[in-house]
């Protein structure tokens, strides 16, 4: 009996830390939305595998988060809407691209602010925009291009 009692309470503090270490890693890991912000959305031709919850940075500090993305159905276009952190104050002109975070994956959307004066608000759009580059497309054009030139010479030289 005595022993049951024991590794009750042992398992009860293991679980207690697991709990204590896990609450401190989501508040350290910054996860989650941002709550004390405004919203903007950007039309994209092809989002590339971002999603909700994926990062947004300024020169690589995070200023917010995709908070959702949908497709347009009159455009056919992406339409992601971004949570940006209300410190955090956006020219009209500012630009978004999708990039990536490393070869294995993972996306990010990297605003980059532009020079006016006037300032987006709740609910404003960012007009420029870039796709994220598909890797597999570029490849494909460099191993074409590079035989396509491999033919040429042999051509020439007929």
């Amino acid at each position: 009996m005595k022993r049951s009692v024991v590794e009750t309470l042992l398992g009860a503090v293991v679980i207690v830390v697991a709990v204590v270490f896990l609450t401190f890693s989501y508040r350290v890991a910054g996860v989650g939305a941002v709550s004390d912000g405004y919203e903007v959305v950007a039309h994209f031709s092809g989002i590339g595998g971002l999603q909700a919850g994926d990062d947004v940075q300024i020169s690589g500090v995070k200023v917010g988060n995709v908070s959702r993305v949908e497709l347009d159905p009159e455009t056919y276009l992406a339409r992601v809407f971004i949570m940006v952190d209300s410190s955090v104050k956006l020219p009209i002109d500012t630009a978004a691209l999708i990039s990536s975070e490393s070869l294995l994956g993972g996306r990010f959307l990297a605003l980059e602010p532009g020079a006016e004066e006037e300032l987006l608000e709740n609910g404003g759009r960012i007009e420029y925009t870039q796709a994220p580059q598909n890797l597999e497309q570029l490849l494909g054009q460099f191993i074409f291009s590079v035989s396509d030139e491999g033919g040429n010479d042999e051509n020439a030289s007929n």
